[in-house]
């Protein structure tokens, strides 16, 4: 009959429920797991920040004790969100720019390019720790090479770790070497932006800036997007510098908050009081990541969507 609408078959409607059940069974052991791994460790936290809990003693309810404490007479919380947003917001920078440059060089037809992608993402697979050591034979005051080619050029030696003033940007330019998976991931959304829209912007006379501006960074935002927020987790949660280099030092200049919970965990076995400072530390980290994640509706764009 004319302008009827079909009824879905009964195969039909089975076969989606058996689709339906079977996506289910595959992602229970990921939920399991999800739920064991991630979720369980972070509702402990939460309820081991309502503790006084000290090493070998039992753990004693005191309430909103750890928090009040927190916010009002911890004399190195606040002093460590600022050296850790400082260090986040340079190593973030400065990881964006260094990995979108070096990966529009490696795409590019140089000779020898597989050998060059594989020196700048080595850095990345290094063992951190032996990575911070092994720059600070570089930063050392007297016989490092830094200090010694400074020298060469009539300044005087710098103390790069030992200077408050400048220990985050030298931590930060470490940070920065080691974003070696950020140039991975560029160089292939480089290789994804469709070369036809290159060539037409040529057609029309755009310059090489102009097609970087107008076709590769629209064509990669998707791209950048994800490595802005890959980069802002990861830097938040930074505390190998700390733990190899710095101990937190000079003062607290760097006192990143990720070191100052293992010094209250490991060193003064205040565990309940660390877990608070971990509960805070989450929530703020997941402030930061929801801001990112409403600003890119107005500047990230996907191929075929409505943007």
């Amino acid at each position: 009959m004319a302008g009827s609408v079909k009824k879905p078959s009964r195969a039909v409607s089975k076969n989606a429920a058996q689709e339906t059940r079977a996506a289910y069974l595959f992602l229970t052991p990921a939920l399991v797991g999800l739920s064991v791994l991630t979720y369980g460790p972070l509702l402990a936290v939460f309820i081991l920040g309502f503790f006084n809990w000290r090493g070998a003693l039992a753990p004693s309810f005191i309430g909103l004790g750890n928090y009040i404490r927190l916010f009002t007479t911890d004399p190195y919380f606040t002093d460590s969100l600022k050296v850790t947003a400082y260090f986040s917001v340079v190593s973030v920078i400065g990881s964006m720019i260094y990995s979108l440059g070096v990966a529009m060089l490696l795409n590019r037809k140089i000779p020898a390019r597989g050998f060059f992608r594989a020196v700048f993402y080595l850095p990345y697979i290094l063992p951190a720790v032996a990575v911070y050591i092994g720059w600070s034979w570089l930063y050392e005051s007297n016989f490092g090479l830094f200090n010694y080619l400074l020298n060469l050029i009539g300044i005087n030696k710098v103390n790069f770790i030992a200077d408050s003033r400048l220990v985050v940007p030298s931590l930060a330019l470490i940070a920065v070497w080691l974003s070696g998976n950020l140039i991975v991931i560029f160089l292939a959304g480089l290789q994804n932006v469709p070369r036809v829209y290159h060539e037409a912007a040529m057609i029309d006379g755009a310059n090489a800036w102009q097609r970087f501006r107008h076709v590769t960074i629209p064509g990669m935002t998707p791209i950048i997007f994800y490595n802005l927020l890959m980069s802002l987790i990861t830097n938040l949660q930074v505390v190998t510098p700390a733990l190899a280099l710095t101990n937190g030092g000079p003062g607290n200049s760097s006192m990143f908050i990720t070191y100052l919970m293992y010094r209250y965990a490991f060193k003064s076995s205040q565990l309940g009081y660390a877990s608070a400072i971990s509960f805070v530390f989450f929530i703020i980290a997941a402030v930061f990541t929801a801001i990112v994640f409403a600003a890119s509706k107005s500047w990230v764009f996907y191929e075929g969507g409505e943007k």
